[in-house]
């Protein structure tokens, strides 16, 4: 059969509601095997879904890992119910740890201490890592070479972004009720120093940030909520 006469539409919707994850456009591509449609047909199809999803309850979205279906954010208190495990909450200081990691990344651990004026515990910064919103990505070239901290593509999908573009300012976190950190502190200074970043961070960093990630905030996306972390309060 041609492209001309498949539907590539609802093989497409099909697709993205059977995988676990986001699929690129490539990885949609090659579902077709021996026989692939074109590259701007399957991108015109996506643009035919996301219009279908107007009167719907879920939505097509674009986040760092590709495309994927989600819960459209006015329909997510219905289907949270569904959800038997009490939802956790994240403190206010993992909060504010991962909001300067993703607002000043590349960021020492050190430097967040110096802003939030408290100390940051491993456990934090591990917990973070485990949900796998961070990643090291290098050094700083300073005595010591601390370790340099990142977003990374999961935390973007996560909270529903294609790039750190996307972040609102600070200030629209309060329309989170549960994602309130209220931060207080100035992070709108750049830190200054030699960075020294490993070959194998360099392409996901200059993946995940399209601009100047200094000048980026943080917001999370209600259609994609999860609710378990390692640091909580009741």
């Amino acid at each position: 059969m041609s492209e001309n006469e498949l539907d590539l539409a609802p093989i497409i919707e099909a697709t993205l509601l059977a995988s676990s994850q986001p699929l690129t456009v490539a990885q949609l591509y090659g579902i077709f095997g021996d026989s692939p449609p074109r590259a701007c047909t399957i991108e015109q199809a996506l643009t035919e879904l996301k219009l279908a999803c107007a009167a719907r309850g879920i939505e097509l979205v674009e986040v760092a890992s590709g495309f994927r279906f989600q819960v459209k954010t006015a329909i997510h208190p219905y289907v949270a119910k569904l959800w038997t495990e009490r939802q956790s909450k994240y403190t206010r200081a993992t909060l504010e740890t991962l909001a300067l990691i993703a607002y000043r990344q590349p960021i020492t651990r050190g430097e967040i201490e110096q802003i939030r004026g408290v100390s940051v515990s491993s456990t934090m910064i591990k917990s973070l890592e485990e949900r796998e919103w961070i990643r090291v990505l290098g050094h700083r070239d300073v005595p010591g070479r601390p370790e340099l901290f990142g977003t990374t593509k999961t935390f973007l999908d996560y909270f529903g972004l294609k790039s750190l573009d996307q972040l609102p300012p600070l200030a629209e976190l309060k329309e989170y009720p549960e994602l309130e950190p209220q931060l207080s502190f100035d992070i709108s200074e750049p830190i200054t120093a030699h960075v020294s970043v490993t070959d194998d961070s360099v392409d996901e960093a200059q993946e995940i940030a399209t601009d100047d990630p200094s000048t980026q905030e943080i917001s999370p996306s209600q259609d994609n909520v999860e609710t378990t972390t390692d640091e909580t309060q009741p």
